[in-house]
């Protein structure tokens, strides 16, 4: 092992602490849905078409290939976040709403659960209720990621269909319960986000969640100032109800539009014409106000997980609502979190700087339905109208052009996953564990092996 002087990453208004440590620490970025589509828009609007995001700057630059199956082991080829945190976490490939479980239903250790049994602190980080599913597949084991709480694990309804619930993983039936339960009682040093209704949700006369976690000594935080104080032991700060509100949106709440055609159109699509909606220009979400922002919740992990360590730690960070923003159609709610994104990989890049045991790496679940298309269509000089068949957001960028973003997966309320490989992005450290072209699973894999797993 490697020494090293470290330094702890302080919140505002802390004084620096030195620590002498023989510790090596991984720190996971997961960017939910962000393709190389999103990377691109967040570039584009954040530094301009000729510049560069803090990822861009990383040494390390590699594609990663998604695995699914289905019920009967044959591969699909458009994942959920459920299985593929769960492919990232545990090396398992899985089914679409698998939370820590493999294709057989039977629950595997994940990068974190080991990280803990081996002494290294651990911690999850999320813009999303910490019981979904990109943070929960790290230290929750449920047959579907919609067993949340200890009402939903009995079924109901989710997502406008109704299922059956968990039964195999109620408590009363020996298994680990709900998501929230099982995080209440988890390993896990930290964890913060938003999920409030999960944790005081109560099923007749059980504990909740919140109440299994006090049992356990655990601080519960609920307001953003309390990340400026330190505090000891496990903490779960829940600074919302379910996701946290995003820091951008259209203008006045405005998402994509579809194109609006004469009636000439309708009987004909050479003939009529087609009116462009208007252009959209991002703006600071109201509804965010009171949140801790992405960079926060970083800053705060990292202090804790740090001090007083002289093992390391594994910290998992998603930036849950590019998905999120995505399914909605929301292209400013997404690039917005795609600047949270960055501002939090700044805070983890200092760190490492200070902690050369440090790996980083930067990926995604799976791709999301955002097209960046030509504003105006190519086609311009045909004698015909000629126009994206989905809903479009024209917005408008610092450099003053405009950016035209298409969602054309389905024809209902929430555009769908896509099926594209992810991209992979690592600081100096990931040279030594990673490929350019890997497979989920091997991410694991590259965890594991730099913690000594």
């Amino acid at each position: 092992m490697r020494k090293i002087v470290t330094v702890a990453v302080t919140l505002t208004a802390m004084a620096t602490q030195p620590v002498i440590a023989d510790e090596r620490a991984v720190i996971l970025i997961i960017g939910d849905g962000f393709d190389d589509t999103h990377v691109t828009m967040g570039r584009n609007y954040l530094k301009g078409h000729a510049g560069q995001l803090l990822l861009d700057q990383m040494p390390f630059r590699g594609a990663v290939q998604v695995e699914t199956v289905d019920s009967e082991g044959t591969p699909i080829y458009v994942a959920d976040s459920a299985n593929t945190a769960t492919t990232l976490s545990t090396g398992a490939i899985t089914q679409i709403a698998r939370i820590g479980k493999n294709a057989a239903d039977e629950p595997v250790k994940t990068v974190l659960e080991s990280a803990a049994a081996n002494g290294y602190k651990t911690g999850i980080v999320s813009t999303a209720s910490v019981t979904d599913a990109s943070p929960a597949a790290f230290a929750a084991h449920v047959t579907i990621r919609a067993c949340e709480n200890p009402v939903t694990i009995r079924g109901g309804e989710k997502y406008g269909v109704m299922f059956d619930g968990c039964p195999e993983d109620l408590r009363e039936n020996g298994g680990m319960g709900s998501i929230s339960e099982q995080l209440a009682l988890a390993d896990v040093d930290v964890i913060l986000g938003g999920g409030m209704e999960h944790f005081v949700a109560q099923y007749e006369s059980y504990p909740t969640a919140l109440a299994l976690a006090k049992e356990q000594g655990v601080t519960i935080l609920t307001e953003r100032d309390a990340l400026k104080q330190q505090h000891s032991g496990r903490v779960i700060g829940l600074f919302s109800e379910d996701t946290m509100p995003v820091a951008w949106r259209g203008t006045d709440g405005r998402i994509a539009e579809s194109i609006e055609r004469s009636w000439l159109n309708y009987i004909h699509q050479m003939i009529g014409s087609i009116t462009q909606p208007e252009v959209i220009e991002c703006e600071a979400n109201p509804t965010f106000t009171e949140m801790p922002t992405m960079e926060t919740m970083t800053r705060y992990a990292l202090d804790h997980l740090s001090r007083d360590n002289d093992k390391g730690f594994f910290l998992t960070i998603e930036s849950a609502s590019i998905d999120k923003k995505a399914h909605e159609r929301d292209a400013c709610g997404s690039i917005g979190e795609i600047k949270q994104l960055e501002e939090a990989l700044a805070v983890v890049m200092d760190y490492a700087t200070e902690n050369p045991n440090t790996l980083i790496l930067v990926t995604a679940d799976h791709s999301q339905a955002a097209q960046i298309v030509p504003d105006p269509t190519l086609y311009t000089s045909l004698p015909i109208p000629v126009f994206s068949p989905g809903k479009v957001s024209r917005v408008v960028t610092p450099e003053g052009s405009v950016m035209r973003i298409n969602y054309a997966t389905n024809n209902i309320r929430s555009e769908e996953h896509t099926g594209a490989n992810v991209p992979l992005f690592a600081n100096i450290e990931g040279k030594s564990v990673l490929s350019p072209f890997m497979r989920q699973r091997d991410i694991y894999d590259a965890m594991m092996r730099y913690l000594e797993l």
